[in-house]
């Protein structure tokens, strides 16, 4: 009988522990890391887009920088106001690059962060980090995906963590902000770009023509509430 009890009361035991959680375990810890530039296999997850699609004259590249003690990716170019003399497209503007991460393998789920960080080096130009999420439109001609869009700009020559909240993020369409009431959904994110324009931007910062280079550690997401 008392060998009985033993393995009743170890048994209840048992049960208790499994049914006692701490809090801290239903916390999601106060950062996720989304892209870390550390390998050239990071390269694979991202495409470079510019005006060159459309008869522009701009180039870019993406590349890691290894100094022997850490790596980094380098997104650099030229953009050009120019266009091709033989294009067929009729665009409005010229002057763009992009770097946009391949889709994710499903949705990334944000939605227990706050704030997106990257950590940069810049050159003084502006840039615009987007965040894509599913599209609210669910009809067969509406297949691009929502954007969403914040000006990104740190000082030159020095390393900067620029903290965005999602809240920050601004629809836009193609390029433009939109008079919309919406709200991001941040448990349905698609992918994200880094792209840098000739005009444009926050007061102070270099634009025009000419070359860019903006150096990316990491892009994180933040619980920072």
């Amino acid at each position: 009988m008392s060998r009985f009890r033993g393995i009743w009361q170890a048994s209840l035991n048992a049960t208790k522990r499994a049914l006692t959680w701490n809090v801290e375990d239903w916390i999601p810890p106060a950062e996720k890391c989304i892209f870390n530039f550390n390998s050239k296999e990071e390269l694979k997850k991202w495409h470079l887009y510019s005006d060159s699609e459309y008869g522009g004259l701009s180039t870019a590249s993406l590349e890691i920088k290894d100094d022997g003690n850490k790596s980094s990716g380098v997104f650099s170019g030229n953009l050009s106001l120019d266009v091709s003399e033989d294009t067929k497209w009729k665009i409005s503007r010229s002057g763009f690059c992009g770097m946009r991460s391949k889709k994710f393998d499903g949705f990334i789920d944000l939605d227990a962060y706050d704030t997106v960080a990257l950590r940069l080096k810049g050159d003084g130009r502006c840039y615009i980090s987007t965040i894509y999420t599913e599209n609210w439109v669910n009809s067969p001609g509406q297949l691009e995906d929502n954007s969403w869009q914040s000006f990104v700009f740190v000082p030159k020559d020095n390393w900067y963590i620029v903290k965005i909240p999602l809240a920050h993020y601004l629809p836009t369409w193609r390029g433009n902000v939109i008079d919309a009431n919406l709200e991001m959904n941040p448990s349905r994110i698609l992918g994200m770009s880094l792209s840098v324009n000739a005009g444009g931007g926050v007061p102070g910062a270099k634009t025009g023509p000419g070359d860019f280079r903006v150096e990316i550690d990491w892009i994180k997401a933040l619980r920072t509430e």
